[in-house]
Protein backbone atom coordinates (compact mmCIF):
# COMPACT_ATOMS: atom_id res chain seq x y z
CA UNK A 1 0.00 0.00 0.00
CA UNK A 2 1.12 3.85 -0.78
CA UNK A 3 2.11 5.96 2.36
CA UNK A 4 -0.26 9.13 2.85
CA UNK A 5 -0.24 10.81 -0.46
CA UNK A 6 0.68 14.35 1.08
CA UNK A 7 3.77 12.72 2.68
CA UNK A 8 5.07 12.12 -1.28
CA UNK A 9 8.20 13.53 -1.33
CA UNK A 10 9.38 16.00 -4.39
CA UNK A 11 10.10 13.78 -7.32
CA UNK A 12 14.29 13.41 -7.73
CA UNK A 13 15.14 14.86 -10.79
CA UNK A 14 18.46 14.19 -12.73
CA UNK A 15 20.07 14.30 -16.35
CA UNK A 16 21.83 10.75 -16.30
CA UNK A 17 23.99 9.34 -19.32
CA UNK A 18 21.84 7.41 -21.67
CA UNK A 19 24.10 4.17 -21.62
CA UNK A 20 23.74 4.22 -17.94
CA UNK A 21 20.46 3.32 -18.46
CA UNK A 22 19.50 -0.71 -18.35
CA UNK A 23 16.06 -1.25 -20.39
CA UNK A 24 14.44 -4.61 -18.49
CA UNK A 25 11.76 -4.68 -21.71
CA UNK A 26 11.93 -4.21 -25.47
CA UNK A 27 10.60 -0.98 -26.75
CA UNK A 28 7.39 -1.19 -28.85
CA UNK A 29 8.66 0.21 -32.36
CA UNK A 30 5.39 0.89 -33.87
CA UNK A 31 5.59 3.51 -30.69
CA UNK A 32 9.37 4.41 -30.99
CA UNK A 33 9.35 5.73 -34.61
CA UNK A 34 6.72 8.54 -34.05
CA UNK A 35 8.25 9.16 -30.83
CA UNK A 36 11.49 10.12 -32.33
CA UNK A 37 9.44 11.99 -34.50
CA UNK A 38 8.01 14.26 -32.34
CA UNK A 39 11.93 14.42 -30.09
CA UNK A 40 13.20 16.34 -33.22
CA UNK A 41 10.77 19.30 -33.46
CA UNK A 42 10.38 19.13 -29.28
CA UNK A 43 11.25 22.49 -27.76
CA UNK A 44 10.90 20.85 -24.40
CA UNK A 45 11.37 17.45 -22.93
CA UNK A 46 7.99 16.94 -21.10
CA UNK A 47 8.02 13.65 -19.17
CA UNK A 48 11.01 12.10 -17.88
CA UNK A 49 11.73 8.06 -17.55
CA UNK A 50 11.24 6.29 -14.23
CA UNK A 51 14.40 4.64 -13.14
CA UNK A 52 16.24 2.98 -10.26
CA UNK A 53 19.44 3.00 -8.82
CA UNK A 54 21.40 0.35 -8.90
CA UNK A 55 24.40 -0.19 -6.34
CA UNK A 56 27.18 0.14 -9.38
CA UNK A 57 25.24 3.66 -9.85
CA UNK A 58 23.76 2.81 -12.86
CA UNK A 59 19.80 2.90 -13.37
CA UNK A 60 17.45 0.04 -13.82
CA UNK A 61 14.70 1.41 -16.48
CA UNK A 62 11.05 1.27 -15.12
CA UNK A 63 8.89 3.15 -16.92
CA UNK A 64 9.94 5.15 -20.24
CA UNK A 65 11.57 2.75 -22.58
CA UNK A 66 10.22 4.38 -25.84
CA UNK A 67 11.54 8.06 -25.11
CA UNK A 68 14.62 6.16 -23.89
CA UNK A 69 15.77 4.42 -26.95
CA UNK A 70 14.10 7.08 -28.71
CA UNK A 71 17.01 9.72 -27.45
CA UNK A 72 19.74 6.93 -28.07
CA UNK A 73 18.54 6.94 -32.00
CA UNK A 74 18.75 10.68 -31.94
CA UNK A 75 22.44 10.92 -30.62
CA UNK A 76 21.24 12.15 -27.28
CA UNK A 77 23.83 11.66 -24.55
CA UNK A 78 22.34 12.66 -21.98
CA UNK A 79 18.40 12.82 -20.76
CA UNK A 80 16.39 13.72 -17.89
CA UNK A 81 15.00 11.20 -15.68
CA UNK A 82 13.42 10.83 -12.65
CA UNK A 83 14.86 8.71 -9.71
CA UNK A 84 12.89 6.76 -7.49
CA UNK A 85 13.81 4.01 -4.49
CA UNK A 86 12.50 0.60 -5.33
CA UNK A 87 11.98 0.00 -1.83
CA UNK A 88 10.10 3.08 -1.11
CA UNK A 89 6.34 2.33 -0.50
CA UNK A 90 5.89 4.82 -3.11
CA UNK A 91 6.40 2.73 -5.95
CA UNK A 92 3.57 -0.37 -6.91
CA UNK A 93 4.88 -3.14 -9.34
CA UNK A 94 2.07 -4.40 -11.11
CA UNK A 95 1.20 -5.42 -14.96
CA UNK A 96 -0.55 -4.64 -17.50
CA UNK A 97 -3.67 -7.17 -19.20
CA UNK A 98 -3.49 -7.19 -23.04
CA UNK A 99 -6.83 -7.35 -24.91
CA UNK A 100 -6.09 -8.68 -28.27
CA UNK A 101 -8.52 -7.90 -31.12
CA UNK A 102 -9.44 -7.72 -34.52
CA UNK A 103 -7.90 -11.25 -35.36
CA UNK A 104 -9.63 -14.67 -34.70
CA UNK A 105 -8.65 -17.13 -31.69
CA UNK A 106 -8.12 -19.79 -34.20
CA UNK A 107 -5.08 -17.60 -35.67
CA UNK A 108 -3.91 -16.75 -32.42
CA UNK A 109 -3.74 -20.41 -31.23
CA UNK A 110 -2.00 -21.55 -34.52
CA UNK A 111 0.36 -18.83 -34.35
CA UNK A 112 0.94 -20.03 -30.05
CA UNK A 113 1.69 -23.91 -30.95
CA UNK A 114 3.98 -23.27 -33.86
CA UNK A 115 6.08 -21.28 -31.36
CA UNK A 116 9.73 -23.75 -30.37
CA UNK A 117 9.83 -24.70 -26.83
CA UNK A 118 6.42 -23.92 -25.64
CA UNK A 119 4.02 -25.85 -23.73
CA UNK A 120 0.50 -25.23 -24.12
CA UNK A 121 -2.21 -26.54 -21.69
CA UNK A 122 -5.63 -26.32 -20.95
CA UNK A 123 -6.59 -24.26 -17.84
CA UNK A 124 -5.32 -22.07 -15.07
CA UNK A 125 -1.68 -22.16 -14.22
CA UNK A 126 0.01 -20.24 -11.90
CA UNK A 127 3.25 -20.80 -13.22
CA UNK A 128 2.33 -20.31 -16.54
CA UNK A 129 4.32 -17.18 -18.63
CA UNK A 130 0.85 -16.00 -19.47
CA UNK A 131 -2.43 -17.08 -19.97
CA UNK A 132 -4.53 -16.73 -22.57
CA UNK A 133 -9.03 -16.55 -21.83
CA UNK A 134 -10.81 -16.01 -24.85
CA UNK A 135 -13.85 -14.08 -25.24
CA UNK A 136 -16.43 -17.27 -25.73
CA UNK A 137 -14.75 -19.38 -22.34
CA UNK A 138 -11.59 -21.59 -23.30
CA UNK A 139 -8.29 -21.00 -20.75
CA UNK A 140 -4.95 -21.39 -22.23
CA UNK A 141 -1.77 -21.58 -19.90
CA UNK A 142 1.47 -21.52 -21.65
CA UNK A 143 4.94 -22.22 -20.29
CA UNK A 144 8.57 -22.36 -21.52
CA UNK A 145 9.79 -25.90 -21.59
CA UNK A 146 12.87 -24.43 -19.51
CA UNK A 147 12.91 -22.60 -16.63
CA UNK A 148 15.50 -20.00 -16.78
CA UNK A 149 14.93 -16.65 -16.47
CA UNK A 150 16.28 -15.88 -20.05
CA UNK A 151 14.50 -18.73 -21.61
CA UNK A 152 10.95 -17.74 -19.90
CA UNK A 153 11.30 -14.60 -21.16
CA UNK A 154 12.14 -15.08 -24.51
CA UNK A 155 8.98 -17.59 -24.82
CA UNK A 156 7.09 -14.39 -23.44
CA UNK A 157 8.49 -12.08 -26.19
CA UNK A 158 7.52 -14.83 -28.81
CA UNK A 159 3.62 -14.59 -27.49
CA UNK A 160 3.33 -11.44 -27.41
CA UNK A 161 5.15 -10.76 -30.78
CA UNK A 162 2.89 -13.15 -32.42
CA UNK A 163 -0.31 -11.01 -31.78
CA UNK A 164 1.34 -7.75 -31.82
CA UNK A 165 2.26 -8.45 -35.04
CA UNK A 166 -1.13 -9.45 -36.68
CA UNK A 167 -4.16 -8.18 -34.23
CA UNK A 168 -4.85 -5.03 -32.57
CA UNK A 169 -3.23 -4.61 -28.58
CA UNK A 170 -5.21 -2.73 -26.16
CA UNK A 171 -3.21 -2.69 -22.35
CA UNK A 172 -5.94 -2.37 -19.44
CA UNK A 173 -5.22 -2.92 -16.05
CA UNK A 174 -8.57 -4.27 -15.46
CA UNK A 175 -8.78 -7.56 -14.25
CA UNK A 176 -12.87 -8.35 -14.90
CA UNK A 177 -13.35 -10.02 -18.24
CA UNK A 178 -17.13 -8.73 -18.13
CA UNK A 179 -16.26 -5.11 -18.12
CA UNK A 180 -13.24 -5.77 -20.67
CA UNK A 181 -15.20 -7.02 -23.38
CA UNK A 182 -18.25 -4.48 -22.43
CA UNK A 183 -15.51 -1.81 -23.23
CA UNK A 184 -13.69 -3.25 -25.70
CA UNK A 185 -15.95 -5.28 -28.02
CA UNK A 186 -13.26 -6.22 -30.70
CA UNK A 187 -11.79 -7.81 -28.46
CA UNK A 188 -11.57 -12.11 -28.56
CA UNK A 189 -8.58 -12.98 -26.18
CA UNK A 190 -7.10 -11.70 -22.99
CA UNK A 191 -3.74 -12.20 -22.21
CA UNK A 192 -2.66 -12.40 -18.06
CA UNK A 193 0.35 -12.25 -16.95
CA UNK A 194 2.32 -13.40 -13.84
CA UNK A 195 3.15 -10.69 -10.58
CA UNK A 196 6.96 -9.29 -11.03
CA UNK A 197 8.61 -8.72 -7.77
CA UNK A 198 11.58 -5.66 -7.86
CA UNK A 199 14.14 -7.86 -8.26
CA UNK A 200 12.76 -10.00 -11.09
CA UNK A 201 12.85 -6.22 -12.88
CA UNK A 202 16.42 -6.09 -12.05
CA UNK A 203 17.33 -9.41 -13.19
CA UNK A 204 15.75 -8.49 -16.59
CA UNK A 205 17.48 -5.44 -16.93
CA UNK A 206 21.03 -7.01 -15.61
CA UNK A 207 20.85 -9.65 -17.62
CA UNK A 208 19.18 -8.55 -20.94
CA UNK A 209 16.82 -10.62 -20.05
CA UNK A 210 13.92 -8.44 -21.51
CA UNK A 211 10.18 -8.59 -21.00
CA UNK A 212 7.63 -7.54 -24.02
CA UNK A 213 7.07 -4.24 -24.05
CA UNK A 214 3.88 -3.22 -22.12
CA UNK A 215 3.71 -6.01 -19.50
CA UNK A 216 5.60 -4.30 -16.68
CA UNK A 217 3.66 -1.79 -15.05
CA UNK A 218 5.41 0.33 -12.44
CA UNK A 219 2.63 2.93 -10.30
CA UNK A 220 4.69 6.09 -8.77
CA UNK A 221 3.33 8.08 -5.83
CA UNK A 222 4.59 11.33 -6.99
CA UNK A 223 5.84 11.05 -10.47
CA UNK A 224 6.83 14.02 -12.62
CA UNK A 225 4.95 14.94 -15.55
CA UNK A 226 4.85 18.03 -18.22
CA UNK A 227 8.27 19.15 -16.28
CA UNK A 228 9.19 20.96 -19.57
CA UNK A 229 12.90 21.15 -19.76
CA UNK A 230 14.28 22.96 -22.94
CA UNK A 231 15.99 20.28 -25.24
CA UNK A 232 18.93 22.80 -25.90
CA UNK A 233 19.99 21.74 -22.83
CA UNK A 234 19.70 18.62 -22.91
CA UNK A 235 21.41 18.88 -26.22
CA UNK A 236 24.19 21.10 -25.40
CA UNK A 237 28.14 19.93 -25.44
CA UNK A 238 28.61 20.36 -21.80
CA UNK A 239 29.80 17.80 -19.14
CA UNK A 240 27.13 15.73 -17.34
CA UNK A 241 28.17 18.24 -14.03
CA UNK A 242 27.79 20.86 -15.25
CA UNK A 243 24.47 20.43 -17.06
CA UNK A 244 23.06 18.85 -14.04
CA UNK A 245 24.20 22.20 -12.09
CA UNK A 246 22.15 24.08 -14.85
CA UNK A 247 19.13 21.92 -14.13
CA UNK A 248 18.88 22.22 -10.19
CA UNK A 249 19.40 26.33 -10.66
CA UNK A 250 16.21 25.82 -13.37
CA UNK A 251 14.25 23.65 -10.78
CA UNK A 252 14.50 26.00 -8.04
CA UNK A 253 13.30 28.67 -10.46
CA UNK A 254 10.63 26.58 -10.84
CA UNK A 255 9.82 26.40 -7.44
CA UNK A 256 10.16 29.92 -6.42
CA UNK A 257 7.80 30.95 -9.35
CA UNK A 258 5.37 28.53 -7.97
CA UNK A 259 5.22 26.35 -11.08
CA UNK A 260 5.23 22.89 -9.43
CA UNK A 261 2.14 21.55 -8.12
CA UNK A 262 1.08 18.14 -6.56
CA UNK A 263 -2.26 16.41 -7.19
CA UNK A 264 -3.22 13.59 -4.73
CA UNK A 265 -5.88 12.33 -6.31
CA UNK A 266 -6.04 9.68 -8.78
CA UNK A 267 -7.14 10.70 -12.12
CA UNK A 268 -7.94 9.55 -15.42
CA UNK A 269 -6.35 11.25 -18.64
CA UNK A 270 -8.20 10.93 -21.97
CA UNK A 271 -5.49 12.56 -24.44
CA UNK A 272 -2.03 12.43 -24.09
Amino acid sequence: MFSNPISAPPPALRIVHVNDILPHEKSDVQRSQPLMDRIKRAEFFTNPPLVGELADGRYVLMDGSNRHVSMIMLGFEHILAQVVDYESDFVELGVWQHIVADWNSQALLEKLQAIDRVEIRDGWDGNAVAQILLHDGPVFSIHATTGGLAERNATLRQVVANYHNNATLYRTPLTDPGQIWSLFPSGFALAMFPSYQPQDIIDAALQRAYLPPGVSRHIIHGRALNVNYPMEKLRASLPLEEKNQQFQEWMRQQYAKRSVRFYAESTFQFAE
